[in-house]
């Protein structure tokens, strides 16, 4: 009893800790400007699809729409589609003369598809200044590649993430979502984390990704993390590593994503990935218990009368709602299930984990080895 009633407490801490500390990042978080100054350097947006004609065409359009940069180029890469990804991107793109179109190579054994898909992007682009990565089921405001490149410059950067709104529609995705910027307003320090070479103390999102191309090169690019999963962590490690600087910030107001489209989707979607996410599978479970303590068992233990325990999940509730308020996401009831959020998220990780082990995961059509 008494060990219970202290992993209560330690909980609660652990949740109050985390709300501080969310807190005083959402005072330091980066924000690209609405209103950027022309950019006169040479960009390239760098957008890989793979069977994506039934979400590509308002990426495609708010890509033609950018605005504020003089020597703007963009190519698509077609990753082997089998459907009617590459009529849809010829019938949005006519003749427009920035727009390039790439067939994909054959993918060769030690890469991911996505890896090698950007890796001959990163190629066809190779006489610019900056490249930036865009995800099909992105959506750019007219301003986003400007704002994007001004505030990399300006804040000494070599690469940056502006991570889009996620937009939830379903039960599952409102349950699920709004954990990604969470979860890294709450866990990371973000000035310390864009110089810090630490594995822990790294974030991105290869939904919206630029990098300065020669701190690309130096790094060694995207045949440097081939053989990584999730290569939009794995990419900044390595610029990082290389001695350069990079973030997320909060890219609300430059772009939205809808990432998934109701609990099938959301939950195969995070399956493919999260047993890669945390290095192993202890390290998934010390993340995932580390969760439990201080996000689902206060909650637990105030429901029996517990003040440590409403303490924690008083916290936790605030954690989620300033940061919903501040990437303008669903703040009511949403932020009262998080220890249901939690807890779901765990049951993905397992699931994933459960998956790998069996070798049935797939990844854009491709098995996973």
């Amino acid at each position: 009893m008494r060990l219970g009633r202290a992993l209560v407490r330690v909980g609660a801490a652990l949740s109050v800790a985390g709300t501080a500390h969310a807190l005083w990042n959402l005072r330091v978080l980066r924000t690209p400007a609405p209103d950027p100054p022309p950019v006169a350097e040479r960009v390239a947006v760098l957008l890989p699809v793979r069977n994506e004609a039934h979400r590509l065409e308002p990426c495609l359009r708010s890509l033609l729409a950018q605005d504020g940069v003089r020597d703007l180029r963009i190519v698509v890469l077609d990753d082997a589609s089998t459907d009617s990804t590459v009529d849809v991107v010829h019938r949005i793109v006519g003749d427009d003369p920035r727009m390039r179109i790439v067939a994909g190579a054959p993918l060769p054994d030690g890469w991911w598809g996505k890896t090698w898909a950007c890796h001959q992007l990163a190629e066809a682009a190779m006489d610019v200044d900056l490249m930036v990565f865009v995800d099909a089921d992105v959506v750019l405001e007219r301003h986003a590649v400007a704002a994007t490149v001004t505030l990399l410059r300006q804040a000494g950067l070599d690469l940056l993430c502006p991570y889009p709104r996620q937009l939830a529609v379903s039960p599952a995705e409102r349950l699920v979502q709004p954990l990604l910027q969470w979860s890294w307003v709450t866990t990371l320090p973000l000035r310390l984390a864009e110089t810090s070479t630490r594995p822990s103390l790294t974030a991105a999102n290869g939904q919206l990704l630029a990098v300065d191309a020669a701190a690309y090169r130096h790094a060694g690019g995207h045949r440097a993390v081939r053989a990584d999963l999730l290569e939009d962590i794995a990419l900044l490690r390595a610029v990082k590593a290389a001695g350069g600087r990079g973030t997320v910030v909060d890219g609300t107001h430059v772009a939205t994503c809808r990432m998934y489209d109701g609990w099938p989707a959301l939950r195969d979607g995070y399956a493919k990935s999260l047993w890669s996410a945390f290095g192993s599978p202890a390290g998934a479970a010390a993340v995932v218990g580390t969760l439990a303590v201080a996000y689902v068992l206060p909650p637990l233990a105030a429901l029996r009368g517990s003040r440590a325990g409403l303490v924690g999940y008083a916290a936790a509730v605030l954690g989620r709602v300033v940061v919903a308020r501040r990437v303008d996401s669903r703040v009511w009831p949403d932020s009262l299930a998080h220890p249901v959020s939690v807890g779901t998220f765990a049951g993905l990780t397992a699931l994933s984990l459960w998956r790998r082990w069996r070798g049935t995961l797939r990844v854009a059509g491709r098995r996973v080895p």
